[in-house]
């Protein structure tokens, strides 16, 4: 049996940060592509995927702490955690009440879990790659207040949590792709 040293410092978070935006990004836009073709109601399979994508969430900022250790506490990724693995919760409970529950739900995750995506990602800016998770925090934060708005419209419909993913994909894969610097040094 042999040990291999996980890389340590900021290259080495760097690297494993990399990996893991790689992987965040084919999780959103697989699940969206999935999602696409169930959004006008929930179905059980619906429920399944939107509570998977908080879920998801925990386990990426799982996987995020443990790597961050050796560059400072991950005091805020424990509040991501608790965060969205209570909006797991709360949308499978919102979703037998409807649409209209979920994308309340939805909604304040996407408040909370993109402030403290933005107050993780500004003090990583000298890492590089950090600049697309500053502008996704922000507007997720942002979808988050339009979601709740649109909760309360005539007909609320699941395609906003589907418009969420694939920018938020799509910010991942733009900050992997600047982290590769980093992680290869």
């Amino acid at each position: 049996m042999s040990a291999i040293a996980a890389p340590s410092g900021i290259a080495g978070t760097a690297s494993v940060l990399r990996r893991l935006y790689f992987v965040r990004f084919v999780f959103a836009i697989v699940w969206a592509l999935v999602m696409f073709t169930m959004a006008d109601e929930i179905t059980p399979v619906a429920a399944v995927l939107l509570v998977l994508y908080p879920l998801f969430d925990v386990g990426a900022a799982v996987v995020d702490a443990r790597s961050s250790r050796t560059t400072g506490p991950p005091v805020l990724l424990y509040v991501n955690m608790a965060v969205s693995l209570g909006a797991a919760v709360g949308v499978a409970i919102a979703c037998a009440s409807g649409i209209p529950a979920v994308l309340g739900v939805w909604g304040a995750w996407a408040i909370v879990s993109g402030l403290v995506q933005l107050i993780v990602a500004v003090p990583r800016r000298r890492w590089g790659g950090q600049w697309p998770m500053i502008l996704s925090g922000a507007i997720s934060a942002l979808a988050g207040a339009s979601f709740l708005a649109s909760a309360g419209a005539d007909d609320p419909a699941l395609t906003a949590a589907i418009g969420y993913a694939v920018p938020g994909g799509i910010f991942f894969l733009v900050s992997a792709l600047r982290l590769g610097r980093k992680a290869e040094g």
